[in-house]
Parts: C-alpha cells; structure tokens; sequence
C-alpha cells in the first residue's frame, strides 16, 4: 500500500521535506544559541557588578587610549587623580534611583596624561538645578567603572536637552561637549558631596539575563522547531491521504471510476 513512496514524485517530495525539516532544525539552534549566549552575557555582567573586588588605579584597568569597559570591568573598583574641570560639568536628566526621579552631577576630571574621566560625584532628586561647589585643585576618586549609555536606556536620550545638561553618558556625546579625549565608560563616585546621594551600580539591561532581545531569540527558536513539526505533520498527512486512495483503489472505490 506505501509502494507509490517509491516513486520518483514521492521521492523528491520526501527529499525536500527532509531538507526542509534540517533547516528548521539548524536555524532554531542557531536561534537556542543566541538565546544562551545572551543570558551568558548578563549573567557575566551581572556577576561582575556583584563582586567589585579592591580598588585599582583606572589606567590598569583600560589600558591604552582605544580601550573599552567589558563584562569583566564593568562595576569595578577603581581610583583616579586629577583635577575636576568645574566649567565643563553637565547635568544628566532623567536618572532613577532608588526609586525615584532625578538627576546626575558629571563633571570631567582632568588626568595628567591629557585624558578626562567622566566622573558622577551624584544624584540630586527632581529637575535639574543648582549643583554643589567642585574641589579645586588635585582630588584622588574612588567609585565604579560604569559601562557607557545608549540611548534609551536608563533614561537616555539622544539630545534635544538646554545647554549644560548631557542626555547619554558616552564618549561619543562628551567628544562633543569636552575639547579633549575622555576614558570609555564613566565613574560613579563611592563618596557624594553635601546635598547629592552616591549612585549605584548601574545594574545591566535584563541583569537576570531574560533581556528583551534574549525573549526575542527564544521566541524565534520556538518558531523554526513548530516550522520543522508542521512540516512532518504534513508529509504525514499527505501520506495517509495517499495510502487511503491507493486502498480504495483497490477495493474499487476510486471515484474517477
């Protein structure tokens, strides 16, 4: 009764349902795949924001002008001297902690190799307004590494703010508010002056690794492997429906009899 799938229709037919099933296959664990490493990934930042370990000057730990803040520098405890550049400082809008709607205190400190260190000595609760008087002269900071904003996240943005306010803290919105180079990253100091609260550390995007994007993969994942199902529904299917002519064929019951 399953002779005809022996014949060349059915064999081609076959094949390409086989082949279609192999692709569904490798692309939902490509997509698995993605999955993981994503949830890899926050956990990694994660654990690195929870064990900051001592301090450490900041130059050991980006080394050289082209270095980035990874998954294993993120959240460490670093040092760094210089002195604080208070008719550069700008005010970062739209920042929660605890809870609660604010602001950031950044202001540049200068190093003596000609760099600057976005430093964050606070947060000041509601609009941004006055901020507290800046050190003069040399200052030794001790806070975390920070990673660099993107927009749309933490309250990011992409501009549109007043003079003297920053919407994302990253090299490439302070190349254009500082007239020299600055450190990947920012640092939130561990000791706020007078009137500002310190800032945490800033937790990752999805830090328990179930990010937006991670349940966009998973999502996809789930797709490809019910593809690579209906596919051999189907074949079943046409099969059955096959056999059940090839039987009545026999019995005489073709209808085109």
């Amino acid at each position: 009764m399953y002779r005809f799938l022996l014949t060349p229709r059915w064999l081609g037919g076959t094949a390409v349902g086989l082949v279609a099933i192999v692709v569904c296959l490798l692309l939902g664990s490509w997509q698995l795949g993605r999955f993981e490493d994503r949830v890899g990934t926050q956990h990694d930042l994660a654990a690195a924001v929870a064990a900051t370990g001592p301090a450490v000057p900041l130059g050991t730990v980006l080394t050289g002008e082209q270095a980035r803040v990874g998954t294993d520098t993120v959240g460490r405890a670093v040092t760094v001297t210089g002195d604080y550049d208070a008719a550069r400082q700008l005010l970062v809008p739209n920042r929660t902690v605890d809870g609660h709607e604010g602001y950031y205190v950044l202001t540049p400190l200068r190093t003596p190799d000609g760099r600057a260190v976005a430093v964050v000595r606070g947060w000041a609760a509601g609009e941004p307004g006055a901020a507290p008087q800046v050190p003069a002269g040399e200052v030794s900071v001790t806070g975390r590494l920070q990673a660099p904003e993107t927009s749309g996240s933490g309250g990011a943005v992409a501009g549109g703010l007043p003079t003297g306010q920053l919407g994302t803290i990253s090299p490439a919105t302070l190349v254009n508010a500082l007239p020299y180079p600055v450190f990947d990253g920012w640092v939130a100091a561990d000791e706020a002056p007078a009137g500002l609260t310190a800032v945490p550390t800033v937790r990752p995007q999805g830090g328990d690794g179930l990010s937006l994007r991670a349940f966009q993969n998973l999502g996809y994942t789930l797709e490809w492997f019910v593809f690579a199902g209906f596919v051999v529904f189907m074949w079943y299917r046409l099969v059955r429906r096959e056999a059940e002519a090839v039987q009545d064929r026999a019995l005489g019951l073709d209808p085109a009899l």
